[in-house]
């Protein structure tokens, strides 16, 4: 096994740092076992969802079936977890560029083989962070004092890095039969940093977020950004051991690429501005896209937004899209605060057909009242938003990976210090607001997206010039430097 223990791009880890690591692989080891010697088969089957868009494979561990093809040089690994939607549907982005560069992808999420110690460290470590995440959305005094500091600046400590490297250590027995020759994109660390512990050859680990946090350090992978700013956070380790000046990032271990983007979305961003544009010179409804995923942890402030959008919707001159992902509870939760929702929306539930025919006729026919969308499936949960996302008007949501898609946003209230820095650059290049981080300026900002149409329409023309610019071309860069780290090597 390769091992990551004392030092990262040539800076050492502190000893207390390092003999905290240790102590926490073997709590998880005692807790959830150590699989190491344990070889388990490796089988693929199509993406019963995404197999129709993408040509989505999906590499199963501990499970027999139709092997890995034996000619690997079309094969990319997609290298995720469930933690959310945000990895997954960063992690559909990366499929979408491979499958349009004519590449297949293989969709590999390690939280999912029940059976492995793999899965157990990271379900575990799940659980705990949505909790964290709901709690924090209910008490100020423990937002304020853990969950915004420990997002803020415990994940950018290297002492924090340290110890994820050595849990990573458990995670690696899941590639011991994958080949080590075909290129891995990791859309979270953990992946990249498993990769890497295994043995894979050509890893390329892309980095979600604009504020850089040691969290995301892998070394021995590519290390891929979004934005220059955190490119240059990445370059010089900014604050990521305190005060001090660390060794710099070499030149080969990370890059700029632009937003990580599905083709479909890039490829359509004139046509969809145009109707945005058109929809709102014509005084039509303009048409907003409520996505709440996890548990629903903001759903105050999309009940408030709801509710100020009634009259509107109710008169014709609003359409609401909510899709509350795989929490169907959610949706009860809302329609039990807002009793109308029931009788005023149109309901998409666990109808994957019926949701992407409703998705396409909407690119060009008239929509109105309120529609709502279920799934069970994971897949279909989170891929439901990038069919919306294309025939909406304006997308809300938390300033997290949705920060970077080629869609006018109006950002929520973050969940974590550190996505505010994800509307901060959406805000800058002019695809997105502010972050309102209360209801009355929400709700502000919701009558200037209905009232003032040049608004929408100064963000269409700063998405279709950030088109030029390349900015929403990093999946696809992604995709061709992960092919590129084997054909150099080559």
């Amino acid at each position: 096994m390769n091992q990551q223990d004392n030092m990262i791009f040539g800076n050492p880890i502190r000893s207390k740092d390092v003999r905290s690591a240790e102590t926490s692989k073997n709590k998880y080891a005692k807790r959830f076992g150590d699989d190491s010697a344990s070889s388990y088969p490796v089988s693929t089957r199509e993406n019963p969802c995404l197999g129709q868009f993408l040509n989505l494979q999906e590499i199963r561990i501990g499970e027999e079936g139709p092997a890995l093809p034996e000619k690997t040089d079309q094969a990319l690994i997609i290298g995720n977890i469930r933690m959310g939607f945000g990895h997954y549907r960063i992690s559909i982005a990366m499929a979408s560029a491979a499958h349009a560069k004519g590449f297949v992808p293989y969709w590999m999420d390690l939280n999912s083989y029940p059976q492995t110690t793999c899965t157990k460290v990271i379900g575990h470590q799940n659980d705990l962070y949505s909790k964290a995440s709901r709690i924090s959305q209910k008490s100020k005094l423990f937002n304020q004092w853990f969950w915004e500091p420990l997002n803020y600046e415990g994940f950018r400590q290297l002492s924090y890095n340290a110890k994820d490297q050595k849990n990573a250590e458990l995670m690696a027995p899941v590639f011991k039969n994958v080949p080590k020759d075909i290129p891995l994109i990791g859309t979270h660390v953990w992946p990249a940093q498993a990769a890497i512990h295994a043995g894979m050859k050509y890893v390329v680990n892309a980095i979600p977020d604009n504020w850089p946090m040691a969290l995301h350090l892998a070394e021995g992978s590519l290390h891929t950004v979004q934005t220059h700013y955190a490119y240059q956070g990445y370059k010089i380790l900014n604050g990521m051991q305190k005060e001090d000046v660390l060794n710099p990032m070499p030149d080969e271990s990370l890059i700029y690429t632009g937003h990580y983007v599905d083709h479909e979305l890039v490829s359509n961003i004139g046509p969809d501005c145009d109707a945005r544009v058109e929809r709102a010179k014509s005084k039509g409804p303009i048409r907003f896209l409520l996505t709440i995923g996890g548990a629903g942890a903001q759903r105050e402030i999309f009940a408030s937004i709801i509710s100020h959008l009634l009259p509107r919707i109710k008169s014709g001159r609003a359409v609401l899209f909510v899709n509350v992902g795989d929490y169907k509870n959610v949706w009860d939760e809302l329609t039990g605060s807002i009793p109308e929702l029931n009788d005023l929306s149109e309901t998409h539930f666990d109808n994957w057909t019926d949701t992407c025919s409703f998705a396409e006729k909407a690119l060009t026919e008239d929509v109105r009242g309120i529609h709502a969308f279920y799934h069970q499936d994971i897949f279909q949960a989170v891929y439901a938003t990038n069919l919306l996302m294309r025939c909406t008007d304006v997308l809300v949501t938390k300033p997290s990976e949705l920060s970077f898609y080629p869609v006018p946003k109006l950002f929520i209230r973050r969940i974590g210090g550190h996505e505010q820095w994800g509307a901060v650059h959406s805000a800058e290049i002019g695809d997105g607001t502010l972050e309102c981080r209360d209801i009355p300026h929400t709700l502000q900002m919701v009558d200037l997206f209905c009232e003032d149409g040049a608004f929408l329409k100064g963000m269409c023309d700063n998405i279709r010039a950030n088109r030029e610019f390349g900015i929403y071309d990093g999946a696809y860069k992604v995709v061709e430097e992960a092919v590129k780290l084997k054909n150099n090597f080559n």
